[in-house]
């Protein structure tokens, strides 16, 4: 280690301990131990006794700075992982970070770019729009036709500080694995490196542009959601030029009632935008929290979803869409049998789980939630609780549906927060069964007789040649199958030619022996001579079918 990873290092384990974060390890002699060192050598004490443990992880991951926030942030996702009280806290993290100097930011644009500012763009404003950990976000206009447009750009010399920092916290995770007995189920490690993943992601602005582009162009032309326009020309890993966008944060509920926003059409809509994203799309914006969406002033009547920052994008493959739409409709259905198969079917638990006994632990946990009206029900609670029961059979969640969780819990709030009596069930129970139907009905052989049909058209031309081809090779096949068993005939008739050879051969010789013993000796002699000619013929017989 270096003396500045040592120097931070210390820093962490000051932070750590002042919190009380030891209380996170259990009851065990190494954690005892682990302790007693803290008590001997750093002599911190818990400065915040009063506060419950979730809220002091919180507070703690705070006052370390950027990165930590961003892994906490992270964490609050991984419920599969994190009992409540510690999710629930972390989910309250928010990435306010202070600016650094505009004309710094500036001249980190100009470098990208390859030339002055001035040549491209007007009224650059040096103060920041807004403010985040990777990055900043400055104002300006279009020198060529005067649009306005943001200016994103990565923070100066923030990639040594996360590559640093991630160090440490592989170190942190690798000394919790060998503490904690339960680390299995925790894989703390793995949660360091999908982080290191997604956060170096974040680094790359061209990948958030061409995320930002798809997601425009799949909802092109239509009413429910907005996403900025990307300029592509001006765009780069570090620098990245889109479409200023003016509405209400759908967090302000009183600026929404003030502007007369159909509230109730907009928490609809927020549903209808991530099922389509996720069912007929399969990409799906995965960091719908409050500060990435906004609500358009124009048509409160028919309002208008605008979405941001794209840098962490969601994807499901057929299969888990699939196994997900019918596990929601089995749910609600109270088809527990079916949710339970569904999990080992998709191989979401191991394929030796007893069915049975998996049934009865998602009935346990499920059924109370049906004593309340199907209104209140919620979606993101419903993936929850199938999450941590199946965690109990070894479930193994993937990245994409931990992203999908998410996602549903933000828009699921979000939804409830705009309208109280938003009945999301009813909203998004038609469009998972006519997604179903489209899967396994007739329109889904239609389909994908449609997606094969440019195939098929190229390939069309071929056949009779293909076919006439097939026909040939099957003909050669035909004489060459005849000639081996030809073959095979002659060396097993060699072979069995040999064999009596041998034995007449052999029966000479004794019988040869035996004149020999009665002074039959002229018998002897063309016995003998006999013998040895058959034996000489048998074994030519047999060098010649090696030969073969």
């Amino acid at each position: 280690m270096t003396p500045s990873e040592l120097k931070r290092l210390y820093h962490i384990q000051k932070v750590l301990l002042s919190y009380g974060l030891d209380d996170l390890f259990p009851d065990i002699p190494q954690a005892d131990k682990a302790r007693l060192f803290r008590k001997g050598v750093f002599w911190i004490q818990n400065c915040h006794t009063d506060k419950p443990l979730g809220e002091r992880l919180r507070l703690a991951l705070q006052s370390l700075g950027p990165v930590w926030i961003k892994f906490g942030q992270m964490m609050s996702t991984r419920r599969d992982l994190f009992p409540p009280h510690i999710a629930d806290q972390l989910a309250l993290l928010q990435d306010n970070v202070a600016s650094f100097d505009g004309n710094l930011a500036k001249a980190r644009m100009e470098e990208a770019l390859g030339g002055p500012l001035e040549q491209w763009f007007d009224d650059f404003d040096v103060t920041p729009l807004a403010s985040a950990s990777i990055a900043q976000v400055h104002t300006a206009t279009l020198k060529e036709n005067g649009r306005e447009v943001v200016l994103k750009v990565i923070r100066p010399d923030i990639l040594p500080v996360i590559k640093a920092d991630i160090r440490l916290m592989y170190r942190l995770a690798n000394l919790v694995a060998k503490l904690i007995p339960d680390a299995r189920r925790l894989r703390p490690v793995e949660v360091v490196r999908e982080y290191e993943k997604t956060l170096l992601d974040e680094l790359n602005l061209m990948r958030e542009a061409a995320n930002a582009i798809q997601l425009r162009r799949n909802f092109d032309n239509q009413r429910i959601l907005y996403v900025p326009e990307v300029f592509t020309d001006y765009c780069s890993e570090h620098l990245m030029v889109s479409e200023r966008i003016y509405g209400i944060q759908v967090s302000d509920i009183e600026a929404l009632k003030a502007n007369n926003t159909n509230m109730k059409l907009l928490a609809e809509r927020g549903v209808e935008v991530f099922f389509t994203q996720v069912f007929r799309d399969s990409f799906f914006h995965a960091d719908m929290h409050p500060g990435n969406v906004f609500v358009s002033y124009d048509n409160p009547e028919d309002p208008q979803w605008i979405g941001l920052d794209c840098g962490i994008v969601g994807t499901l493959n057929r299969e888990d869409k699939r196994y997900l739409a019918e596990n929601f409709l089995a749910f609600f259905n109270r088809d527990y049998r079916r949710v339970a198969q569904l999990h080992v079917d998709s191989g979401w638990v191991p394929a030796d789980t007893h069915v049975d006994e998996f049934e009865f632990a998602i009935r346990t946990v499920c059924e109370p939630i049906f004593a309340k009206p199907l209104c209140e029900i919620s979606f993101g609670h419903v993936l929850l609780n199938l999450f941590n029961t199946a965690r109990r059979f070894n479930m193994e969640v993937q990245p994409q549906l931990v992203l999908l969780q998410k996602t549903l819990l933000y828009v699921e709030g979000l939804g409830r927060q705009l309208y109280p009596q938003l009945d999301l069930w009813d909203t998004a129970k038609p469009f998972l069964e006519t997604w179903m139907a489209k899967q396994v009905g007739p329109q889904a052989v239609i389909d994908a007789v449609k997606t094969k049909a440019p195939f098929w058209a190229e390939k069309l031309p071929e056949l009779p040649e293909l076919l006439y081809e097939s026909l040939q090779q099957g003909k050669a096949m035909n004489h060459k199958m005849e000639a081996l068993y030809q073959d095979f005939t002659v060396q097993k008739q060699r072979a069995n030619q040999a064999k009596l050879q041998f034995g007449m051969g052999a029966t000479l010789i004794v019988c040869a022996t035996l004149f020999f013993s009665h002074d039959i000796t002229n018998l002897s002699g063309l016995s003998a001579a006999a013998g040895v000619l058959l034996w000489v013929s048998g074994w030519r017989t047999l060098r010649r079918n090696e030969k073969r």
